[in-house]
């Protein structure tokens, strides 16, 4: 019997874990830190063995192939000895990719829009009346929809690190949002080396296959013909005249053409709940992505129309005093931020900070000369953010935790201003992950 181990404890590699046990293959779960207690009931419910708290070497230098989930890095030593054995190690997405049957996929990528376009493209789907499921990075593990079956789409959010352990898993419909850097702790700091992980999207595509991708995105198209892209070109753009015989799509005064062979949406950006060009992009890819799949245009147009903002990503919270509070906790890096002050229409009062992923603010420096008046720094290590900004915000403030960050913003607001999380920056100082920061964040708006 093939046995698998399942490195990490959480949805992926229980996903994972259930899935390898209902192929009948000896699994066995290894966590270094503890499993949170659904995971640990899932686990036993289904007799899979597991341990958390350390890794028992012996036992999963034992194994056929191991399946790693994918916040834990090639640098873990316990992975440099699986690899030094000569063992296989795989993501969830490529272990799962083997058990699809007819089904197929749609898989979003990109350093930032993809949760959003990954939304977007679930709600169209799932309006439409498709059998699908969500998984990858948001939604249910990916593997764990396998094992249960039935769906004939999966619509996969895909990070770089789940892209990374990919080798012959396909996507049929692949998206690719934009190219920036991110994580290059992670690439050994090196932007090719992320570069090169982010266009594994379109790996193993073949003619019939659809790769949807960003027109404006500098690095994309540098980087196209550089790859042997087998699967139909849907390009993506509101600056660069975009054309392809298979499709394209072309934002211009607010609406925006779609076209995937004989098929055409043409949206209307004034119409959608979410505003910005970043949403127009998510928008775009989302309708030649559902067009390849195909959606009908009208049902397109309806879910496009009523589909409100996720949850951390440009969320408005409340609006108090004439102030209006917006909650952008995930925006994690640069470019992120890049989009939300293009974004903003009125004086902003902006927080930022965090742990720092070697980050490049230049590209802030314009809008923040334009549209921020005061600047507040949230995190255990400010230097770097106030060496940056002083001189360019007239007012920059250092904070060590966020009640203190929130009353210095809330202190520097005027009747008609915005104030806006946006930190480009990871949360790991201070808060367990984004979400956490933009649940405080929002929790400290409505109780103050």
């Amino acid at each position: 019997m093939k046995n698998i181990v399942v490195l990490g404890g959480g949805i992926s590699g229980c996903g994972s874990a259930v899935l390898a046990k209902k192929k009948g293959f000896g699994v066995f779960l290894s966590d270094s830190g503890p499993i949170a207690e659904r995971y640990r009931r899932m686990l036993d419910e289904q007799g899979i063995p597991f341990e958390q708290g350390g890794h028992s070497e012996e036992r999963i230098l034992a194994a056929s192939e191991v399946v790693k989930s994918p916040g834990i890095p090639d640098s873990a030593p316990i992975v440099q000895k699986i690899r030094a054995a000569g063992i296989p190690v795989i993501s969830e997405i490529e272990f799962a990719g083997r058990y699809l049957g007819r089904a197929k996929c749609i898989c979003i990528t990109g350093s930032n829009g993809k949760t959003t376009t990954t939304s977007l493209i679930y709600k169209i789907m799932r309006d439409a009346g498709l059998n699908v499921a969500l998984g990858g990075n948001i939604g249910e593990s990916f593997a764990r929809s396998v094992a249960e079956g039935g769906y004939d789409w999966y619509v996969l959010e895909l990070s770089s690190f789940q892209l990374d352990g990919m080798y012959k898993f396909r996507a049929h419909i692949g998206v690719l949002m934009n190219i920036t850097p991110d994580h290059l702790d992670r690439y050994d700091h090196c932007f090719q080396n992320y570069v090169d992980s982010k266009m594994r999207i379109t790996q193993n595509q073949t003619s019939r296959d659809f790769f949807v991708f960003s027109g404006d995105d500098e690095t994309v198209w540098q980087q196209l013909p550089k790859y042997d892209l087998r699967g139909r070109q849907l390009p993506f753009a509101a600056r660069n005249a975009v054309a392809s015989g298979a499709g394209d799509a072309f934002l211009c005064d607010g609406r925006f053409t779609a076209s995937v062979g004989r098929a055409s949406v043409e949206i209307d950006m004034a119409k959608m709940r979410i505003a910005g060009l970043h949403n127009a992009y998510n928008a775009m890819a989302a309708a030649l992505a559902a067009l390849a799949a195909g959606v009908a245009p009208a049902s397109i147009r309806r879910s496009l129309y009523d589909f409100a903002p996720v949850e951390h990503r440009l969320e408005p919270v409340a609006e108090k005093n004439g102030v209006l509070w917006i909650n952008d906790s995930k925006a994690t890096n640069v470019d992120s931020v890049w989009y939300a002050l293009e974004s903003m229409k009125r004086p902003v009062v902006w927080i930022a900070g965090g742990t720092d992923k070697g980050n490049d603010y230049e590209p802030l420096k314009q809008f923040a000369r334009q549209k921020v008046h005061t600047l507040v720094c949230m995190g255990l290590d400010n230097a770097k953010l106030v060496g940056e900004f002083s001189g360019i915000v007239p007012e920059v403030v250092s904070a060590d935790s966020l009640d203190a960050a929130m009353k210095a913003a809330k202190a520097a607001a005027r009747p008609g201003d915005v104030v806006l999380l946006s930190p480009a920056c990871a949360s790991f100082d201070l808060f367990k992950n984004y979400e956490n920061r933009g649940e405080l964040f929002k929790q400290w708006v409505l109780e103050n």
